[in-house]
């Protein structure tokens, strides 16, 4: 949980998966840059909900979370919503299964380590899959 909490801060996997597409996979270099775009602008939509929003993530004194955040803000999901955004781009170039389903426990892992309400990860993985929609052909 923690090595996912890590590689999905700011979609940086996605980013990675995108990265290595371009090197590796020149006759879908388009695919991989643009699935950088939507990965990037829904990190932006999700940064602009989350100001709007302005839920403050769980605290329980007895629990604490166990991995650190970037901004006290929970809703929506950043993670879940790269990760979405992510997959749905991706999945032009690569199998969708193997994407899903390193997307699903991503989005996954931010409740179970107390930094997410349920509901910040399903607008999350909502948002990220409407913007893989919007914006991939």
């Amino acid at each position: 949980m923690f090595a996912l909490a890590r590689s999905g801060e700011n979609g940086l996997v996605w980013f990675a998966v995108a990265a290595g597409g371009m090197a590796l996979d020149s006759a879908r270099r388009p695919v991989y840059a643009r699935s950088m775009g939507v990965v990037l602008a829904t990190l932006l939509a999700n940064t602009a909900l989350k100001q709007l929003v302005r839920r403050a993530r769980p605290a329980l004194e007895d629990l604490p979370a166990l991995t650190p955040v970037i901004s006290g803000r929970s809703y929506p999901s950043a993670h879940a919503s790269t990760s979405f955004a992510g997959a749905r781009a991706l999945s032009a170039a690569l199998p969708a299964g193997p994407l899903y389903g390193l997307a699903v426990p991503m989005a996954l892992s931010r409740p179970y380590l107390g930094v997410h309400y349920p509901t910040d990860v399903v607008a999350g993985a909502l948002l990220g899959d409407a913007m893989g929609r919007l914006l991939t052909p």
